[in-house]
């Protein structure tokens, strides 16, 4: 058994992680951290969980007594989570927060993409789980990128629901502000551009030109850019997201969607569809689908995930299994509502 700890355990990401991982045939929950709700039974602040987990939240623990730590801090607080505490030699650690994902000097977190970083992560002892808006976007435009057909500026709406905000409530969180309601925010500025052009660049061909937001240090005239609109929308959970590439070269909609599957024939959770996708398909799921339309000399790509799940702690989980050397789908087997 795989034993757990848990840092940052009552908000939104640590209800969804603590859910799967109660039902994970290969996993054991030693500790759930949470400083505000030390002592506090799980399922006092986790409704859901009740009857499924007697477990309290602890609030000083000791590290050793686990095998891998999930960090489900806000942005910026598991650096200095680190910077203040002694992990232990050998504990692994999987950080849902952007704090690791940009590579840097010093950095040695393993970005936690397994549709292109699979084998890395088996190896990682230290993995960046990615952003929501940038685990959809990015497997919208992977297999564009690896063929080197990424040479325009790229449009990018994307509409996420209200958790994507996180536990604490906001003005733009509050049930009467949000529903019926749909807003823009963050305009190009949207903090996920960085890790989305950072894995496009890696992965595009030599001479291919470089991807940059113009807000990034990488942003020359001659490049191009991931030109970012996010919408908050009026329900709770799942990312829809559309994207408009302009190509070089003819290419048929047969041909663009033989890509698409050839790229994902080996992914646990990404598929190519045939036809229109809806959010209710992914929604309660870790699955990620993708759709693409050709228009002429534009493509349109389509993806939709589940921001908790695969944008976040069932990602996180599945990321979980390839470093332990289970199967990556292993207590991830989650089916979409038909309603």
């Amino acid at each position: 058994m795989i034993k757990i700890g848990i840092l940052g355990a009552a908000g939104y990401t640590g209800g969804e992680l603590l859910r799967l991982l109660v039902n994970h045939p290969e996993a054991e929950i030693v500790f759930a951290n949470s400083e505000s709700n030390d002592g506090n039974l799980i399922s006092d602040v986790h409704e859901g969980l009740l009857g499924e987990c007697a477990l309290r939240f602890t609030r000083n623990d000791d590290f050793s007594q686990a095998d891998v730590l999930f960090f489900c801090f806000g942005h910026g607080k598991s650096r200095q989570f680190l910077e203040e505490n002694h992990i232990p030699e050998g504990v692994k650690i999987i950080d849902l927060a952007q704090d690791f994902r940009i590579k840097a000097e010093g950095n040695d977190f393993v970005y936690g993409l397994p549709e292109i970083n699979r084998e890395a992560i088996r190896k990682a002892s230290h993995l960046a789980n990615p952003g929501c808006f940038a685990t959809a976007i990015q497997l919208g435009l992977l297999p564009l990128a690896k063929a080197g057909l990424l040479t325009h500026d790229i449009s990018v709406n994307a509409i996420t629901g209200s958790t994507g905000a996180g536990q604490k409530p906001g003005a733009t969180t509050h049930f009467s502000w949000r529903s019926d309601n749909i807003s823009v925010y963050k305009l190009f500025a949207h903090q996920h551009l960085h890790e989305i052009c950072q894995t496009l660049n890696i992965l595009k061909p030599e001479g291919a030109p470089h991807v940059a937001d113009t807000l990034n240090e990488g942003y020359t005239p001659d490049g191009i850019t991931v030109d970012f609109i996010p919408y908050r929308g009026d329900f709770a959970r799942g990312i829809f997201c559309t994207e408009v590439v302009k190509l070089d070269t003819d290419m048929t909609a047969d041909a663009v969607a033989q890509l698409y599957r050839d790229f994902y024939q080996e992914a646990a959770f990404t598929h190519y569809s045939d036809k229109a996708l809806d959010l209710k398909q992914v929604v309660n799921t870790n699955k990620a689908l993708v759709h693409t339309e050709v228009f002429g000399r534009k493509v349109v790509v389509t993806s939709t995930i589940d921001n908790l799940l695969k944008g976040a702690v069932g990602q996180a989980v599945q990321n979980m299994n390839l470093m332990f050397g289970l199967d990556e789908r292993t207590g991830l087997r989650l089916k979409a509502s038909a309603f």
